[in-house]
């Protein structure tokens, strides 16, 4: 069995575009937010996935009023990864 990333394509027909009034990286962000804020993606993955660094994230959801969702099983995998990585 091999172990890879599966890749999908998702067509977004051009009546929602054109009905949404933005632009495909405008329809993009909406989604990554929203995925963002339901705790369905990390904020290290939604800013990779905007191509924005994470400070750069942070205020954009800052201006949207998002809250970063940080819990203590959130700060032990940080700990674990920094331990992994000789830094603690």
């Amino acid at each position: 069995m091999t172990r890879g990333k599966t890749i999908m394509s998702l067509v977004i027909p051009d009546e929602i575009l054109q009905a949404s009034n933005m632009s495909e990286a405008e329809l993009l962000q909406e989604i990554v937010l929203m995925l963002f804020q339901q705790k369905k993606i990390s904020i290290g993955k939604a800013s990779r996935l905007l191509g924005m660094n994470l400070i750069q994230f942070q205020h954009l959801i800052a201006s949207r009023d998002i809250n970063i969702h940080y819990d203590v099983e959130d700060f032990r995998a940080d700990v674990a990864t920094l331990k992994k990585l000789g830094r603690l």
